[in-house]
């Protein structure tokens, strides 16, 4: 049960590095910050001050789902006078975490305002199974923080977790709840909280294709660190694709040589290590795709395997250009898949699979003559349950691969394809084993009968979490296929728990795929319009998006902070003017 206490502002003002002349001061009405004139007889108050005490969730994103005690002082701190307690159990995660965390500080705040008395800050966490170093669908991401005054004038903040994801958590909690006062020119923190919190949904992801258009490692840490600060826990690579293979196998490396836009346009192992690190670090797991049997074509040139690649007219195979398919019923087909599935398991080392099998075209194979002959020694037909057929001997002879590195037969997920029709999926995708991610539109009635059907599920509709949409087509005249713009606030209120059955959807995810977004824009078509999904699937609110307007311009500005172009939502003065842009 939430129990939101509410904030007793209580400032302490210093005399050295005070902005001595403010404007403006701020002052909380019906949790909303009023800006007025400051008076010369009253202690002005800063946006940021006002901002942390008048809403319920101070200026946490995402808003906590136990118990919420936000009080006290706002107290001084210095981001260089900060002590970590060794605890007995820290490790090379722990400390990267108090690392991340102070480094956040830092970004808070300019060296020359830090001047002034401030109080000394304690921080300390406790790991119950410090043991417990890999991210899981069934990993315990809860926490709990205390923040108190000792008499000493000290201010300990203790946080508790059963792993160091949950314990992450509240490290990044502690953070939000440190703010830059501009107008005492100092970081200030309440000195009396109380927090208990956990996500609603354990998949919170974000893919992020580097296929289309290379992503660099650079923006691929930006995209994880804006994951961090807003809680989602799943990086999607959608590493591989028709247009480039960018992906450096080492069973296999003549597919990157051949496929990669340039030489320098690849992920290396050590590149993937690189990022693994990164993620792990910030309580984010990597999840690899290597999509099949479509979406294959270059890297593949020097191989019998692929068929339809870059056929014309693209639009009579494929659903956009170059086409590419892999024939199934090439035997030297599942050696390759194997080593790929190998090199993947190895770097990446998941507790999921992404395996893809979206948009496979029935024409491709139709059309291919090889494959049709085989078909017709098998006694099959060419209706569209004989292509179901083959395209189950592909998904069983690749699982059976797949299965042959892994240590344990992992959870498998694909994307929504005619594979998972209601007359085909049970058949062909037990439900114990695969998971179905969502890709087509929300009132798809597909949706409602794979829950029936008791398949869990990945929410990821086109028409509220593709990022990519709402841009001119690439392809011909007019607006991409799937227009309009998805703004944060459809993304929001894009609940899984409008389905019913919540038990059976284990989270969402929003897609970014990259035809016609590089380095230079991932940034702000993310953000932050991500962190509306990270709130919606840590909290799962009931409210709508109008009662986290205030705090979702904090997380922007967090974002930006911390180094991410995350977009603009609205002019400034809407941020310093609360409730007044609102229709």
């Amino acid at each position: 049960m939430m129990n939101c206490l509410p904030f007793l502002l209580v400032i302490l003002h210093l005399t050295k590095t005070q902005n001595t002349n403010p404007a403006w001061t701020w002052t909380c009405k019906n949790n909303n910050c009023e800006k007025t004139r400051a008076q010369p007889a009253s202690k002005p108050i800063s946006l940021a001050a006002c901002k942390i005490s008048c809403d319920p969730y101070g200026t946490l994103w995402p808003k906590p789902t136990g118990r919420v005690e936000l009080g006290g002082q706002l107290v001084p701190i210095n981001p260089n006078d900060i002590e970590v307690i060794e605890n007995g159990n820290e490790n090379q995660l722990v400390r990267a975490g108090y690392r991340h965390f102070q480094m956040n500080l830092q970004k808070l705040v300019e060296p020359e305002n830090e001047n002034g008395e401030s109080a000394h800050l304690i921080v300390t966490l406790f790991i119950k199974r410090p043991h417990e170093t890999q991210l899981k669908l069934t990993t315990d991401e809860s926490y709990s923080l205390k923040i108190s005054e000792l008499p000493s004038g000290e201010i300990s903040a203790n946080i508790t977790a059963p792993t160091y994801f949950g314990g992450r958590h509240g490290l990044e909690t502690l953070g939000q709840l440190i703010i830059f006062d501009d107008i005492e020119n100092s970081l200030r923190i309440p000195s009396d909280v109380y927090i208990t919190d956990k996500p609603v949904y354990p998949y919170r992801g974000i893919l992020l294709d580097t296929s289309r258009n290379y992503i660099s490692v650079d923006t691929i840490k930006r995209t994880i660190d804006g994951m961090s600060a807003s809680k989602l826990n799943t990086f999607h690579w959608h590493i591989t694709d028709s247009h480039s293979f960018p992906y450096v196998s080492q069973s296999n490396p003549n597919l990157s040589k051949l496929g990669a836009y340039s030489p320098k346009h690849v992920y290396t192992p050590e590149d993937v290590e690189e990022v693994m690190e990164y993620a792990h670090e910030r309580g984010v797991r990597v999840l690899p795709e290597f999509d099949a049997p479509a979406h294959v074509g270059e890297g593949w040139q020097d191989t019998d395997f692929v068929t339809c690649f870059n056929y014309q007219p693209w639009n009579k195979y494929c659903v956009e250009p170059p086409c590419g398919q892999f024939d199934p019923t090439k035997p030297k087909l599942y050696d390759a898949l194997e080593g790929i599935y190998k090199d993947m398991i190895r770097q990446f080392n998941p507790d999921i699979f992404h395996m893809g099998g979206d948009e496979v075209s029935i024409a491709c194979w139709n059309s291919t003559p090889s494959i049709v002959q085989w078909m017709e020694k098998q006694g099959w037909g060419r209706e569209e349950e004989d292509f179901m057929k083959l395209w189950n001997y592909f998904q069983t002879n690749a699982l059976e691969r797949f299965d042959m590195q892994s240590k344990e037969k992992m959870p498998i997920i694909m994307w929504t394809s005619g594979l998972t029709k209601a007359k085909f999926v049970e058949q062909y995708l037990p439900k114990d084993r695969y998971i179905i991610q969502i890709w087509t539109a929300g009132n798809d009635p597909e949706v409602s009968q794979l829950l029936d059907k008791g398949y869990r599920l990945i929410l990821s509709n086109y028409d509220a979490l593709y990022l990519d949409c709402g841009y001119a087509s690439w392809v011909g005249d007019g607006d991409n296929w799937c227009s309009p713009y998805k703004g944060w606030q459809q993304i929001y209120n894009n609940s899984p728990a409008s389905y019913g059955n919540t038990n059976q959807f284990l989270g969402a995810e929003a897609a970014l795929w990259t035809e016609q977004a590089d380095d230079t824009s991932v940034d702000n078509r993310l953000w932050p319009r991500a962190a509306a999904l990270a709130e919606r699937l840590w909290a799962e609110p009931a409210s709508s998006w109008r009662a986290a307007e205030n705090r979702m311009l904090i997380q922007r500005e967090r974002l930006v902070n911390r180094g991410i172009a995350a977009d603009a939502l609205q002019p400034r003065w809407c941020s310093q003017n609360e409730n007044n842009c609102p229709s």
